[in-house]
């Protein structure tokens, strides 16, 4: 299976099942120095483990992390970094039973129809507990990159029907739904009960701010930051949508209104506004970058559904096992550990955009 390596100078694979004996992530070209320890990896896979509220699914993990290579006496060797999670609460049992047929809005009959074969147990591969791997080299490239002065301030902007009317980011980690509006977050709740009410489940928006990030990184035809972005983000199992600056709104807008006027603010170059969600043909304009991912209703409810079984028999199922009501809450630490991967990765391309720059490394 090809697919699983992203990147190109900071360049991660994943590997591992939802149901084997753990999950992981190799990491290739991260510099040697950086301070590491598994506690500042912890941070960012405990904001996306099972378990923490009733919103996310019952089985319980610790998720604990364990860093094989790559780092000696608390700093990065320069090689690569090996990183591990280990499965302790399989349950592969409950999933015995959909190995004959497709469950709806899952990758089962894509899966078999390309393969021939396919890891029933959870999803195989096209789990979302694949994540982590993607997290844990998520949380290295941020704390390279706060050394930058690179900030993210991700969250959700909506669930459901329910969207933030107000923005207070020390509410973010304050809910377990990590909307910055408190009573956005309260109509969330309300709204999620009625959906685990109806055995149903629910989809929602993931904005992500990203602050700090000079001018000019990224390229301007087919390695653009946004579209680097773009692939990233949608690259995550539950993303169905991805829209940065205006986005979508655009479409509705005019250039006298969706242009970006610059002016000279303390003697440097600045954007009056910024529809363009930081990014200018394909390149950073020193704006935040702000985008959103759309995120899809959990496929798997114990709501009766219609499907097909392998031998070609319409059938109607209710999906059994341990699943999300909403993906939404979870998926936040993927959207903002995927950002952080693109970003550096472009950061680290765009050392060789100038001769100045090579210049102003190695001549002495």
């Amino acid at each position: 299976m090809a697919g699983s390596t992203f990147g190109n100078i900071f360049k991660i694979t994943t590997w591992g099942e939802s149901h084997g004996k753990g999950i992981g992530v190799v990491i290739d070209g991260c510099p040697a120095g950086l301070e590491l320890s598994e506690t500042d990896i912890q941070i960012y896979l405990n904001r996306r483990k099972p378990g923490q509220s009733k919103y996310s699914t019952p089985r319980k993990e610790d998720d604990a992390v364990e860093i094989l290579s790559g780092v000696f006496e608390g700093k990065t060797t320069g090689t690569p970094i090996s990183l591990v999670v280990f499965n302790k609460n399989q349950k592969s049992k409950d999933y015995s039973e959909i190995a004959s047929y497709y469950r709806p809005g899952h990758a089962d009959y894509t899966f078999d129809e390309k393969y021939g074969f396919r890891d029933y147990r959870g999803g195989g591969r096209s789990s979302g507990r694949e994540t982590i791997g993607r997290v844990a080299a998520g949380a290295v490239a941020a704390k390279l990159l706060k050394q930058l002065g690179i900030q993210f301030t991700t969250y959700a902007k909506s669930i459901g029907p329910v969207e933030i009317t107000s923005f207070d980011a020390s509410q973010i980690m304050e809910n377990p739904l990590y909307m910055p509006d408190a009573k956005a977050a309260e109509k969330a709740s309300a709204f999620l009960e009625e959906c685990m009410k109806n055995q149903d489940s629910a989809g929602g928006i993931i904005e992500c701010i990203v602050e700090g990030v000079p001018v000019g990184i990224g390229d301007p035809v087919f390695e653009k930051l946004d579209a680097n972005l773009a692939k990233a983000i949608l690259s995550i199992g539950a993303v169905k949508g991805f829209e940065i600056g205006d986005g979508f709104a655009v479409a509705a807008s005019m250039g006298s209104t969706n242009n970006d006027s610059f002016a000279m603010t303390d003697n440097s170059i600045q954007k009056l506004t910024n529809h363009s969600g930081g990014v200018l043909g394909g390149m950073t304009d020193g704006s935040p970058i702000i985008f959103r991912a759309a995120i899809k209703p959990t496929p798997s409810i114990a709501a009766m559904q219609k499907t097909v079984n392998k031998s070609g028999e319409e059938i109607e199922i209710s999906i059994k096992g341990r699943h999300d009501p909403i993906i939404v809450p979870r998926a936040v630490v993927v959207v903002e550990a995927m950002a952080a991967l693109t970003i550096l990765d472009a950061l680290l391309m765009n050392m060789t955009a100038k001769v100045d720059n090579i210049c102003s490394f190695y001549k002495k």
